[in-house]
């Protein structure tokens, strides 16, 4: 796919220009109470080019791949720069030049599955769970993948392809409670095409059982009591607080808008056990969940750290807003679709592993909660969130105790930082979820459990 060869285009750039030919390639599935409701194979790829003259952008896209159409969208965004700049008149300085070149396709090497084998495959999860668990009320089983091909090339000497595919499971299951429904989900899968995450239905057997285990629990569970609370925030919970209340709030352009973050540069805005990284491609020798090596401007993809034991270090950027704040980018500008223009985006963002256990953590709590699963949520550029928690237990002198039913956990993240004594030395990734900062984009985000206080609700 994606075959032009971008450089026999680039004596058409007259002046700071990025041309990006881009293919994103979905398959959706989804399995309703036995029922195939959903069964969707789709590709949606185009050209897009951007230009900057003196500060002012100019864009364009075109939904056909082809050589006249590269000409086209080169030459459309081209006269949008210089219509802006002769009337904006910003004279900016020139942005930074980084050269940098990559390769990375992660297709896989196994044979491809045709969508029939796919239906079957979820269909055969769905018998086994509906032959395994008669007292369930409902279950829904959605398959989705998403290949996202891109290729990129910039007037400052940067190219890069890459092929960044994701394949997920979700699978959602009710009971009845007392006249009620009572649900629980859970996401399966990662980084890979299917064939890579997914050899066969069994291989998720165990998990399926230990989401419907939680779920009986949960039906029985009780109301959590409202207030603030001593909890143990498990690794997802503590990736979506790092990814939702914080990382948004230290992009620069919600900073240079009014994010609460703008002046705590240096500042010490957490717990001296936190430290905080968004990851461009690799940790500790491993793949993130969502590699990027090169990003949608032509900039190298480093590791940008956000907060180091406790103190606020750095924002994320793109070349404009790197050069407004005289510092390197580091490969955080992304774009969704090829109609899409490049955004500040995190990628892989976490809370570094500490040096406790998670049972040790359970066990120093007398009164409190062991919160496993967040549901939605929302936070604003305050570093204020809220989010719904779907999977939680008491702790009641330093035990696992009941369920709890569906709460909420709300608070300011800045603040809420500052109250962690313990963070647990396991890492864990979630990236079943897409960002959505105006366009969508897939993110990795986790760490460790993390002890806290905040606020809990209640009936």
């Amino acid at each position: 796919m994606l075959t032009l060869n971008l450089h026999d285009y680039k004596g058409l750039f007259t002046a700071y220009t990025e041309l990006r030919v881009q293919e994103n390639r979905s398959v959706n599935i989804t399995f309703v109470k036995g029922n195939n409701t959903l069964n969707l194979r789709s590709s949606t790829g185009g050209i897009s080019a951007r230009v900057c003259r003196n500060g002012s952008w100019g864009f364009a896209s075109h939904p056909g791949i082809s050589e006249e159409n590269v000409k086209t969208v080169i030459r459309a965004a081209t006269d949008n720069a210089l219509f802006l700049d002769s009337k904006e008149q910003k004279e900016k300085d020139p942005l930074p030049a980084v050269p940098a070149s990559s390769e990375n396709d992660f297709s896989t090497s196994r044979p491809r599955l045709s969508q029939k084998d796919l239906v079957e495959f979820i269909r055969e999860l769905d018998d086994h769970i509906a032959s395994s668990y008669p007292q369930l009320a409902g279950r829904t089983l959605s398959l989705r993948c998403l290949d996202m091909e891109k290729r990129l090339l910039t007037s400052d000497g940067s190219y890069s392809h890459s092929m960044i595919p994701r394949s997920f499971i979700y699978i959602q299951l009710s009971v009845i409670k007392n006249g009620s429904p009572v649900e629980l989900f859970d996401v399966y899968g990662g980084l890979g095409q299917f064939e890579d995450q997914f050899s066969a239905p069994g291989d998720l057997f165990e998990e399926v059982a230990r989401q419907y285990h939680h779920l009986i629990k949960k039906s029985e569970g009780v109301f959590a009591d409202a207030g603030l609370k001593t909890c143990v925030l498990d690794a997802d919970l503590a990736g979506i607080l790092a990814h939702e209340a914080i990382g948004h709030t230290v992009e620069a352009d919600i900073v240079m808008s009014g994010s609460v973050a703008g002046d705590k540069i240096g500042r010490e805005v957490a717990s001296p056990l936190i430290t905080m990284i968004d990851f461009a491609n690799s940790y500790q020798g491993e793949t993130c969940p969502v590699p990027v090596y090169v990003d949608d401007e032509g900039t190298a993809a480093k590791d940008a750290v956000l907060i180091k034991e406790g103190v606020l270090k750095s924002f994320l950027h793109n070349k404009e807003s790197a050069n407004h704040y005289r510092v390197a980018p580091a490969g955080n500008a992304r774009a969704y679709a090829y109609s899409d223009e490049p955004l500040i985006r995190m990628r892989n963002t976490v809370i570094l592993p500490g040096t406790s256990t998670l049972e040790a953590m359970i066990a120093s709590v007398d009164d409190g909660y062991y919160l496993i699963r967040p549901g939605n949520g929302q936070a604003d550029s305050t570093s204020e969130f809220m989010f719904g928690i779907v999977l939680g237990y008491e702790i009641k002198k330093g035990k696992i105790g009941r369920a709890i039913k569906d709460t909420t956990i709300s608070g300011v993240a800045f603040d809420v930082l500052k109250t962690v004594s313990m963070v647990s030395g396991e890492m864990s990734w979630m990236s079943g979820g897409m960002c959505g900062k105006k366009q969508p984009i897939p993110v990795g985000m986790g760490g460790p459990a993390i002890k806290c206080q905040l606020n809990v609700g209640g009936r």
